[in-house]
Order: structure tokens, then sequence, then C-alpha cells
């Protein structure tokens, strides 16, 4: 993909693949249902959602797709789960052939959301704290 898609829907319509096309529609609407609430965004060139802060993203590559669940840390906490993928880092890698189940997809979504709004309400407890000195 040479330019920057604007939307989702321009980075999917991009794709020259099909069937990664319609993986990754399917990745998005089982996002969506996990988070109805979050903002679809294009970030670092890639789709993803925000919700209180960055979600999730995901995108193809040459050889496999990947989904970036904006925490390195719950990678490593899923680590059973997610031992038929190849992960780094930040990223769990996936292809037609072994795509993510929605239910795990799900399971992530929620606990970047539940991360999200902990830090939010974290913040506001450290801000509350210090005007009250």
């Amino acid at each position: 993909m040479k330019a920057t898609a604007k939307s989702i829907d321009e980075y999917l319509d991009k794709l020259s693949d099909k069937k990664v096309q319609m993986m990754l529609e399917n990745l998005r609407k089982t996002i969506r249902s996990a988070a109805p609430d979050a903002e679809e965004v294009i970030s670092y060139s890639r789709p993803g959602f925000s919700y209180h802060g960055p979600l999730v993203y995901f995108g193809a590559f040459k050889n496999h797709c990947s989904f970036f669940p904006a925490n390195s840390s719950l990678i490593a906490k899923m680590e059973k789960e997610l031992k038929p993928y190849r992960t780094a880092k930040g990223t769990i890698q996936f292809t037609i052939d072994r795509p993510l189940p929605g239910s795990l997809v799900k399971k992530i979504v929620k606990a970047r959301i539940k991360e999200n709004l902990d830090r939010e309400k974290a913040k506001k407890l450290t801000s509350s704290t210090t005007k009250q000195k």
C-alpha cells in the first residue's frame, strides 16, 4: 500500500487480496462488537480503534496480518492462548489459514478497554489528590 489511507474502509479497499480484505473486515466487525463506542482511526498508517486512548490496531503485510493490542504486557499475560500464533513485543501475527478467533479478539479488546478506563481513572485520582494539597 503506497499512500496512507484516511479511513479503515479506504485501507481495506486498497488491499489486493480479497480473502485478506474479508478477513480484516471480519476482524473489524468483531472489534466493533466488543467496543461499540470506540472510534475508528488510522494511526501509524494502520487501521485501529480508540476508546479513552489507543485501543487496538491491525494491518496486512506480505505474508501475514497483524493485530496490535497497543500493550505488550497483555500479549505476555495471554501467552498460553496466543501459543498457536507468532507473537512479538507488541503484535500477534495471523494468516488466512489461521485467523484469530473472534472470542480471543473480544477478550483482548475488552481487556484493553478496562486498561484504558483504569488508567484514566487513576489519572483523575492523581489529579484530584494533587489539587487538594
